[in-house]
């Protein structure tokens, strides 16, 4: 037997295949989005704090870094890569089985034609879902980082927090601003990778011609213009989730954002852009990187691909 048809024997399919996708996107996600924590608590202490953190975000560094230790800016990490770990498996997963059930239910030529409808929805539904399981650990990130002393690290702050406050207002208060946030920021994510990956790969020739490192670049180069894209839309609710989650409120969760936003304006809810575009664009950019490569390793090459040839 050759070897194609000892690959095409033992290539996954199914809930074996799908498993494969949410552990890969577990993986980037969790990997990526813990190696920027640093990044992530100086975007989170501009937000919180404007007029501490007013000098741009090389100076918000080292004002941390002056005040409380180097260690300060690994505060978080704890929720942060659980929080991850358990959204891109949710995210990646997800996206991947509802991009194939809108193909299988729409056949081929019709997916193609509305293929960026597709990408739209697959991906909102998927982070919908992936919210769920996120919300609790960035809450818990964001207390710790907005309170240093509310806590040592995850299961501390996380069980305080549930004894304080209870499981919807201590983890799902900021529900609603993570889905702002999230859903936007995933749905442009994958529609502005698929459609710039695409149009690279149009020029480069077939993608079954390319190089491993070729393709490699190629995501890391259509996820970094993907992921500054995102940041952008997604950058108001952003900035409400870090106020919402800052400490515990009175009233509804609906009044306390709108309350927020009205005291913020337009500027205050850019607020730590910079810091973001940078950390968002990189850690997308290795993400799709990492996606691409441990898919491979796995043998999960069983992926929809509905872009026209």
């Amino acid at each position: 037997m050759s070897s194609i048809q000892t690959q095409a024997a033992v290539a996954p399919t199914g809930a074996s295949l799908y498993a494969r996708f949410a552990l890969a996107g577990a993986i980037c996600c969790g990997v990526t989005h813990g190696a920027l924590t640093p990044v992530d608590v100086v975007k989170t202490r501009i937000q919180l704090e404007p007029t501490v953190y007013n000098k741009g975000m090389g100076a918000a560094f080292r004002q941390v870094v002056k005040a409380e230790g180097a260690g300060a800016l690994m505060t978080g990490f704890g929720p942060t890569f659980a929080g991850y770990f358990l959204q891109g498996a949710f995210k990646f997963g997800g996206y991947e089985f509802w991009k194939k059930t809108f193909i299988d239910t729409l056949g081929m030529e019709t997916a193609q034609n509305n293929r960026t409808a597709i990408y739209l929805v697959s991906s909102g539904i998927a982070e919908f879902f992936a919210d769920v399981a996120l919300c609790p650990l960035e809450a818990t990130r964001i207390r710790l980082v907005s309170q240093p002393t509310f806590a040592t690290g995850l299961v501390g702050g996380f069980t305080r927090i549930l004894k304080e406050d209870g499981l919807i207002r201590g983890f799902y208060s900021g529900f609603g601003p993570i889905l702002l946030k999230q859903i936007p920021y995933t749905m442009a994510k994958f529609v502005v990778f698929e459609r710039v990956s695409e149009a690279i790969l149009e020029a480069a020739g077939p993608k079954e011609k390319l190089s491993g490192s070729t393709l490699t670049t190629i995501n890391l180069g259509s996820g970094l213009i993907a992921g500054m894209t995102a940041a952008v839309v997604s950058q108001p609710a952003d900035t409400l989730l870090s106020k919402i989650n800052k400490a515990s409120g009175t009233g509804s969760i609906t009044s306390r954002l709108i309350g927020l936003a009205g005291e913020l304006g337009v500027r205050g809810l850019f607020l730590g852009l910079g810091p973001r575009i940078v950390m968002v664009g990189t850690l997308t950019a290795f993400q799709f990187a990492i996606y691409g490569d441990i898919k491979k390793a796995l043998g999960a090459a069983g992926g929809a691909e509905i872009a026209k040839k």
